[in-house]
């Protein structure tokens, strides 16, 4: 009998699932967040039902990655939820920086993520993993999407505050927000936006960072705060890399890339890359636990979306 994997990349706004059939992937479905942290324990039901509606309720394993998963408990509680749609498999749970480090082909290094939050993973490949920041939004998440967002409503509220007319940045952000005027920000922020809104406003500093020396000097400190934490996880497990960047900042945005890249070279890291798939594509390195690599599911690169 062939051998069934589900694979789960459960994000705070979608979950993205694929089937795999001895190493190779013959399904996959994308339906709305499965993350009781982000929504009811019914929606995530309904989101987990949609997905295993696509891809079967055969498996006899299901690899999930998820954000919050940080304790034994949370991860008990995740595969609880999944297993009634997979009732004879076995789940494992784990956070999502896991699967990063997967995607990117690697059993040794260290993940990011820097997407709408951050957090920064590590293993040695010999058994000990660390790990720095994902403290979310209220305590940290330094370097996400949601933080250059955020410090960039304070950077136009600090502008009115001084009596300062509106820069072309703040400007940008207005249009961007569909408001006439800074002193707006303020209840559009507060009111029911949401962190996935105030992330998505992070490409405006991305955009601008070329010529607007504001903009730059948040993009510079995203990437030094992303740094730091790259070199706690680094400095606990003495390694120097590989270290693989995801989430929608870190894949996709070569500025931040390349800053990363440029603040660890003089510490003795020379493999600094952007992950060029889809975090669940790495759930067959999860599964095989001998090291070996199935070719049709580990080594062909798949789009992000």
């Amino acid at each position: 009998m062939a051998h069934i994997l589900i694979g789960l990349d459960i994000g705070g706004t979608k979950t993205h699932a694929i089937r795999l059939e001895d190493g190779a992937v013959t399904a996959e479905a994308i339906a709305g967040s499965a993350n009781v942290q982000n929504v009811s324990r019914e929606a995530a039901s309904t989101a987990l039902a949609e997905v295993f509606s696509a891809l079967g309720s055969d498996a006899d394993k299901v690899v999930a990655g998820a954000g919050g998963i940080d304790t034994a408990n949370d991860a008990s509680g995740l595969a609880g939820l999944i297993s009634p749609f997979a009732p004879h498999a076995e789940i494992r749970a784990v956070h999502d920086s896991r699967l990063v480090l997967a995607a990117g082909r690697a059993r040794r290094g260290i993940a990011v993520i820097a997407g709408t939050g951050s957090a920064v993973w590590g293993t040695d490949g010999a058994g000990r993993e660390a790990r720095a920041g994902g403290w979310g939004y209220l305590l940290g998440d330094e370097g996400s999407g949601y933080w250059l967002g955020r410090e960039l409503v304070r950077h136009a509220l600090r502008r009115l505050d001084q009596g300062l007319e509106p820069d072309a940045l703040t400007r940008a952000l207005l249009a961007d927000c569909s408001l006439a005027d800074t002193v707006e920000l303020i209840a559009h922020f507060h009111g029911p936006t949401g962190r996935r809104y105030w992330a998505q406003r992070s490409r405006l500093v991305v955009e601008a960072a070329a010529d607007d020396p504001v903009a730059a000097e948040l993009l510079a400190v995203a990437v030094n705060d992303l740094a730091r934490l790259i070199l706690q996880v680094a400095g606990r497990l003495d390694i120097s890399g590989p270290v693989i960047l995801g989430g929608g900042l870190g894949a996709n945005v070569p500025q931040l890339a390349a800053g990363i890249a440029a603040a660890l070279a003089p510490h003795g890291f020379d493999d600094v890359r952007q992950l060029d798939r889809e975090p669940v594509y790495g759930v067959d390195l999860l599964d095989d636990p001998a090291g070996r690599q199935n070719p049709a599911a580990s080594d062909t690169p798949r789009p992000k979306s």
